[in-house]
């Protein structure tokens, strides 16, 4: 019987398989105030890196169900401290990309940013590629800091995420109209 679960593992692991992957993540944060503010997160070229169908669907489903028409997903990121005012896919150049838009009371809400008299600043890890900032990138030991002076009322910064050309996923513009 042991013998058998073990050889049914890979295989468990193999089917449930899937995941939504994106090439790259950019924020522009218009702050209101030192602590509240509004929040565009444009996500490009989103794929799905499932291993078959069972998974794919679960795949298309969590993005054009749950991500982009429940109201759960809704009431979710309120509870995080982000009130989702809009949110669209579309295709652009032959990708899929979205947007959410979003408001916030708390900064630190916004990807864990921190605001310390006069500067804002976003930690991130050493392995993380910043695309593009209007901010100040330091790199430590430890971290990479994205920091801006208090005076920049926009914070804008690009994250990378996944190099979406190589591998095995799955193109999602045609089932966007499903």
């Amino acid at each position: 019987m042991q013998i058998r679960i073990f050889y049914l593992l890979p295989l468990i692991a193999l089917l449930l398989q899937g995941c939504l992957v994106f090439h790259s993540a950019s924020y522009e944060i218009k702050l209101e105030n030192n602590a509240s503010g509004t929040v565009e997160v444009y996500i490009k070229d989103i794929r799905s890196d499932a291993m078959n169908s069972f998974v794919l669907n679960e795949d298309k489903n969590q993005l054009f169900q749950y991500y982009l028409k429940s109201g759960e997903f809704i009431s979710q990121m309120k509870d995080e401290g982000k009130n989702i005012f809009d949110r669209k896919l579309f295709v652009s150049e032959g990708k899929l990309n979205g947007t959410v838009k979003y408001s916030f009371d708390d900064i630190s809400k916004v990807e864990g940013i921190v605001y310390q008299d006069p500067f804002y600043f976003l930690t991130i890890g050493l392995e993380d590629s910043v695309v593009s900032t209007n901010g100040e990138i330091i790199i430590s030991q430890d971290h990479k800091r994205i920091m801006w002076d208090n005076s920049i009322k926009t914070l804008k910064f690009e994250m990378f995420s996944t190099d979406v050309e190589e591998g095995n996923l799955t193109d999602l513009t045609k089932y966007l109209e499903e």
